[in-house]
């Protein structure tokens, strides 16, 4: 009997090995501060080429209405490494952001606790062979990726010496260390997370492509700005520099894309592809324009939340499909258990909702309404706010003084025409299920500044 016991749990190890073999790889490649309108397959009239970018686009599912969870960079990331609201982790702006205003910024915590469990422990403990590259900023010493359950970590990036003239933004450093990982796990599931420098300020390339680029640029429409309260934006996009430096990105995706074909891998790896947060356009630079979105970065419009998300997943999504139905950040870890055949766990990814359906073709709604909740002043000039979109309405509600604004985003995505004087039956429902929310996952509010009219705002520079 015992024997039969022990053959029974052999047979079921060797069935588990199986499966896991048979799992598909995930490669996440996460961009910093990249705009929507900045790639070709979202934006024909862009001024950038992303020809690889744009062939993930024909190969896969594009989002037209893909999200990012803050208009910043480290709450974003923290949503997807754990498929919940920043509120609840207590990472609400950037980590090392100290602006205040007229109202003080809660605290904003300096890491991703450990206590979260993220997508890479548990495709980690699935038999997935996980791996980094790029930037994290998500914390330093005791919550770095190795903490987090990323058993290869790459040294590329800033952490790399590498030859900053011809990569000053890292490209080619991750790029290359995330071949030689594929290269090395070609015969095993994987999971190589990609966040990469890109094109994040200061803005930088080869030179070669910085000359080719301002030749080019001659021949683009002239600098023209905008208005975000007292903040210039960019209405135009023409910068060489910038240009440059997306071509670069660009063609790091296209090695991975040949590296993952060389090894024989392309139908079995799903591939995903989104910005963390939008573009810049009101500041450090203005180097891009996200119109007709409006803003970027820092600001709670379109422009600072809306994402270039696009999916591949052979024998799943459609070659060339559009979803225009709204996911956020927080979506990709159930998401990714469901392609990789594993169970959900709902009680880890609270605020995910898979997108399996959408993929797969079918006509399915999120079922709740999306929220953003950041209650610091952008170094981008937004001020703290909170927002929810429920449908195709979305409400802002500026922490300041109270002010509400209502968009239909399916009939204005450009935010021009507020809505709440002529909707205010409307205006009173969000706003309730947006404090209920901000109730729900213990979201911290900004308090009054005792010493505004005397202090000069204080600001780090933005990571």
């Amino acid at each position: 009997m015992k024997l039969f016991f022990y053959l029974l749990s052999s047979f079921g190890i060797l069935l588990s090995s199986f499966a896991a073999e048979q799992r598909p790889n995930i490669i996440f490649i996460l961009a910093d501060d990249l705009g929507q309108m900045d790639i070709g397959a979202f934006n024909p009239k862009t001024f950038y080429e992303t020809p690889n970018i744009d062939s993930l686009a024909k190969r896969g599912m594009k989002f037209t209405q893909g999200y990012a969870a803050c208009c910043v960079c480290s709450p974003t990331r923290g949503s997807i490494m754990s498929g919940r609201y920043p509120p609840r982790f207590g990472i609400t702006n950037f980590i090392g952001g100290a602006r205040s205003g007229k109202l003080l910024p809660p605290p904003n915590v300096d890491h991703l606790p450990l206590a979260e469990v993220t997508i890479a422990e548990s495709l980690r403990d699935s038999g997935y062979a996980t791996f980094f590259a790029g930037k994290w900023h998500l914390g330093n010493a005791g919550f770095m990726p190795a903490d987090q359950g990323f058993s290869n970590e790459a040294k590329a990036g800033a952490a790399a010496k590498s030859d900053r003239k011809d990569d000053p933004k890292h490209t080619d450093a991750i790029t290359s260390a995330a071949i030689q990982f594929i290269s090395e796990h070609k015969d095993k599931p994987f999971y190589a997370y990609l966040p990469f420098h890109a094109p994040h300020v200061p803005i930088g390339a080869r030179a070669d492509l910085v000359e080719k680029w301002t030749e080019k640029a001659k021949h683009a429409p002239a600098d023209a700005w905008g208005k975000e309260r007292e903040n210039q934006v960019r209405l135009v996009q023409n910068n060489p520099v910038y240009a440059a430096m997306l071509e670069q990105f660009d063609s790091a995706i296209g090695r991975i894309l040949a590296a993952v074909e060389q090894n024989g891998i392309a139908q079995k790896t799903i591939i995903v592809f989104m910005s963390d947060n939008g573009g810049l356009a009101t500041a450090e630079g203005h180097p891009t324009s996200n119109l007709p979105l409006r803003a970027g970065k820092g600001w709670p419009y379109e422009g600072g939340v809306r994402e270039p998300l696009i999916v591949v997943a052979p024998n799943i999504t459609k070659p060339g499909s559009v979803c225009d139905s709204p996911v956020i950040s927080t979506d990709f870890y159930p998401t990714l258990l469901q392609l990789a055949g594993l169970d959900l766990k709902p009680q880890q990814h609270l605020d995910g909702v898979s997108f399996l359906p959408l993929l797969k073709g079918e006509t399915a709604s999120r079922g709740k309404p999306l929220f953003w909740h950041y209650p610091h002043y952008a170094n981008q000039g937004g001020p703290p706010c909170g927002t929810i979109r429920d449908g195709d309405w979305k409400l802002i509600e500026w922490y300041e003084d109270g002010a509400l604004e209502l968009y239909n985003i399916a009939q204005d995505n450009g935010e021009k025409n507020n809505l709440a004087a002529q909707q205010p039956d409307k205006v009173k429902e969000l706003h309730a299920k947006l404090i209920d929310w901000r109730k729900e996952v213990g979201a911290l509010m900004p308090t009054p500044n005792p010493d505004f009219k005397q202090s000069r705002v204080k600001t780090r520079k933005s990571k």
